[in-house]
C-alpha cells in the first residue's frame, strides 16, 4: 500500500510547487474521496483535526517550517515500486482537478464547514490546538454521504 508521501508526491508532479498548507488539504481529499468512491483509503497515516485544517502529522514532520514544497521533496519517504490503482489516478486526478487551482486558506475554510473536521473538534474553540483524530469512517460517511445527497455540500458560492 502507498503511504501519505506517495499521495503528496503523486500531487506534487501534477501542480507543481505550491504552499504546504495546500498540500496537506489536497491530500486529505484525496484520502477522503477515496474513501468515499473507491471504499478504500489511499494510505494508513491519519489526520488530526488541527486548527487550520485537517493535517497528517507524518507529512508535517517531513515539511515542518517549510512554505512551499515541490515534486521530488518527499523522495526520501517514498515506498519502493509503488503502483496506484487505475481507480485511484483517478480519484487523485480528480481532487487535483476541482480543488487543485484553490487558494490554501480557501481549501481550508471548506474542511472547516465539513463534519468530519468539525466532529473531530467538538467542544474545542476556533484556534485552539488539538491532535484529536479524524477517523477514516467519519471521512467516508461524510463525503459518501455527498454522494449520495444525504449531506449538504457547501457551495463554492458560500466560500
Amino acid at each position: 500500500m502507498a503511504n501519505v508521501f506517495d499521495v503528496a508526491e503523486y500531487v506534487l508532479s501534477k501542480l507543481s510547487k505550491i504552499p504546504t498548507m495546500k498540500l496537506q488539504k489536497l491530500v486529505y481529499y484525496c484520502q477522503a474521496w477515496s474513501l468515499a468512491w473507491d471504499g478504500v483509503p489511499l494510505f494508513n497515516e491519519e489526520f488530526e483535526a488541527w486548527a487550520n485544517g485537517p493535517v497528517c502529522p507524518e507529512l508535517y514532520a517531513a515539511h515542518k517550517r517549510v512554505f512551499s514544497v515541490e515534486h521530488g521533496y518527499f523522495d526520501e519517504f517514498l515506498t519502493t515500486d509503488v503502483e496506484f490503482p487505475p481507480q485511484s489516478i483517478d480519484t487523485m486526478n480528480i481532487v487535483i482537478e476541482d480543488y487543485g487551482n484553490k487558494e490554501p486558506w480557501w481549501l481550508s475554510d471548506l474542511t472547516h464547514m465539513e463534519d468530519p473536521w468539525r466532529l473531530a473538534r467538538a467542544g474545542l474553540s476556533m484556534g485552539e490546538p488539538s491532535k484529536n483524530l479524524i477517523s477514516k469512517e467519519s471521512m467516508q460517511f461524510y463525503y459518501e454521504g455527498l454522494i449520495n445527497g444525504e449531506a449538504h455540500p457547501v457551495k463554492t458560492a458560500e466560500l
